[in-house]
């Protein structure tokens, strides 16, 4: 049960069951978010109101079978989940039980556990007996759960002299791997998946996070620890955008959260990451993944707790000293779990039929991001990129205007772009980073002084061809002044060879700073050199006749990181520009 089961445990019966709001008698003590069993099979359930010796719980199971009468126990414990080496490379549902071991159903009541994985790892031991030891610090590293050592930490709110700690050697999960004071701490420990991990304080210093999308990296940049919502209709490609910042974003580790989504699609997931191999540490990248799956045809309310679940993973692995980011896919799915349970329980709808505490929910979601320094001294962080996906493409329902309230970063997916097949389909228009700023100051602090200002040029001939689309549709390109053509091609040119990318491109699937900000460097010269041609008398309509391919070729002919082939294929346009 773990180091937070409380002994008053109360056992009662069921009173009433509607779909997954079960209403129970118990008759001993409970507190809110304690974890319950319902009816002879034990289904996983948690109390989220009490009112005198009845209370009512959301089960995380379908709850066919149940009736009035059946027994109720309490665990004397709140909702939580072992954090420990053994979910790297794993695949678990809402509760963080695994389903790679499971079979083609999780059998009802099932539970697992640190009790119940067979495997061992190598533990190296670091402290000593009798040294005097406080939260966050180092017990010892397991050496063979990753790609990377993980330390083995003093579990939060214990303190105090080593009295034991194990040999070197292979431990089991459920192992003792030290004492400290009188507390004895296993290699794999429990934590309340509502509650966030305590830290010693939130770091002010901004990084960024390379996502190897240019689009986001050169004009929408996220920081380690940040928050991210990436909203879009239908078929504008959410999905396949979060699949590729999990596979080539530049953070230690990954949890991605498929919330309510198709099961084909998280099935894809699972296959290309345990295929892909981690250009970091030449690996797979699935043994630095952790997927949480709670596709659309399991239970609803455990995609609710899958959430939470899915950021406690991710502040066990940032008090570890890495950088984690959290993917949630999507976060509507979510919601609509809270709206359909909030309709069961009979609360007060607000808005479009969601609970009041919508806004609340999303914010304490999005809250648990952060950089921090650890209680052990270490720098780590969580960044969260949660989808919104609203109906119709409607930007304004309520989860996704609540969403934009409270992130710091919006990749709005646009419609048309999607439509003309030109991904990824963030629209610049649209779309908002607060990270920009403070991250363009430190690169050019960094070694890219040229960086804010090339972000701000690209944004404004992006900003001026658009504003002259709806002029080009209606008149016609021919009826624009010259000045006006060259933005216009300017723009073209920024968006085909510049903005897009191929997910499914050997060479261009995700693209380095260094190929980024070429490829920039290389439209912006261009369309330069194109308006200091008109200016000398060079009719537009000759410059839009000549062959510019090999600046749109450029990004398939460079691999991830070739700003040098980039830059010979821009120099040799610039010249071919030159004799016009």
């Amino acid at each position: 049960m773990g180091p937070l089961t409380r002994p008053d445990r109360a056992a009662g019966r069921i009173l009433r069951v509607a779909g997954p709001l079960v209403e129970a008698e118990l008759d001993g003590g409970t507190a809110m978010h304690d974890l319950v069993a319902l009816g002879p099979h034990r289904l996983p359930g948690e109390i989220v109101a009490i009112r005198d010796a009845v209370v009512t719980v959301q089960a995380y199971e379908y709850t066919g079978g149940l009736a009035p009468g059946m027994p109720v126990r309490a665990s004397g414990r709140p909702l939580s989940v072992p954090l420990g080496p053994g979910l790297l490379g794993g695949v678990f549902d809402g509760l963080l039980r695994p389903l790679s071991t499971a079979g083609t159903r999780l059998a009802p009541g099932a539970v697992g556990g640190p009790r119940d994985d067979p495997r061992r790892w190598d533990f190296a031991p670091r402290a000593v007996p009798d040294e005097r030891l406080g939260p966050g610090d180092v017990l010892g590293e397991v050496r063979d759960a990753a790609p990377f050592a993980l330390p083995v930490l003093v579990p939060p709110g214990c303190a105090g002299p080593v009295r034991r700690v194990a040999g070197p050697g292979p431990l089991a999960a459920d192992d003792v791997v030290a004492t400290v004071a009188d507390t004895e701490i296993r290699l794999t420990q429990y934590w309340p998946v509502r509650r966030p991990r305590p830290i010693r304080e939130r770091r002010d210093d901004l990084r960024a996070l390379h996502t190897g999308q240019r689009v986001i990296d050169l004009l929408f940049p996220v920081a380690l620890g940040s928050t991210v919502a990436v909203p879009g209709g239908f078929g504008t490609g959410k999905t396949m955008l979060l699949q590729q910042i999990a596979k080539w974003c530049d953070a230690d580790a990954i949890v991605y959260i498929g919330c309510g989504e198709r099961g084909n699609e998280m099935a894809d997931v699972i296959d290309e990451f345990a295929e892909l191999t981690d250009p970091r540490t030449g690996g797979r990248l699935a043994d630095r993944t952790v997927i949480v799956a709670n596709t659309s045809n399991m239970p609803m309310m455990a995609r609710e707790a899958g959430i939470h679940t899915g950021v406690t993973v991710a502040e066990y692995f940032r008090d570890l000293g890495l950088d984690v980011v959290v993917i949630a896919d999507s976060t509507s799915r979510w919601a609509e779990a809270l709206r359909e349970f909030a309709s069961r329980t009979g609360a007060l709808p607000a808005e479009e039929g969601y609970p009041a505490g919508l806004a609340s929910a999303i914010a304490a979601f999005y809250e648990r991001a952060g950089a921090v320094t650890t209680l052990g001294g270490r720098t780590g962080s969580v960044t969260v990129v949660g989808a919104v996906s609203p109906p119709g493409g409607d930007m304004a329902e309520p989860v996704t205007a609540h969403t934009q309230r409270f992130v710091r970063c919006l990749w709005t997916l646009d419609r048309e772009l999607a439509y003309a097949r030109h991904y990824p389909a963030v629209g610049w228009a649209e779309s908002f980073s607060r990270d920009a700023e403070p991250l363009g100051a430190r690169t050019a602090e960094t070694g890219d002084p040229e960086g804010p200002a090339r972000r701000a040029r690209v944004a404004g001939l992006l900003a001026d061809a658009d504003r002259l689309a709806d002029l080009v549709d209606l008149l016609g390109i021919t009826a624009l002044p010259d000045e006006e053509r060259i933005t216009v091609l300017g723009g073209r040119l920024a968006r085909e060879a510049l903005l897009q990318q191929s997910a499914l491109s050997a060479r261009d699937a995700h693209s380095g700073p260094e190929k980024t900000a070429a490829l920039a460097d290389s439209v912006l010269a261009v369309v330069s050199r194109c308006r200091e041609l008109v200016a000398r008398g060079v009719p537009a309509a000759r410059i839009e006749a000549m062959d510019l391919s090999p600046l749109l070729r450029a990004r398939e002919e460079a691999g991830p990181h070739d700003a040098a082939t980039v830059r010979d294929r821009c120099e040799s346009l610039l010249n071919r520009l030159g004799e016009a």
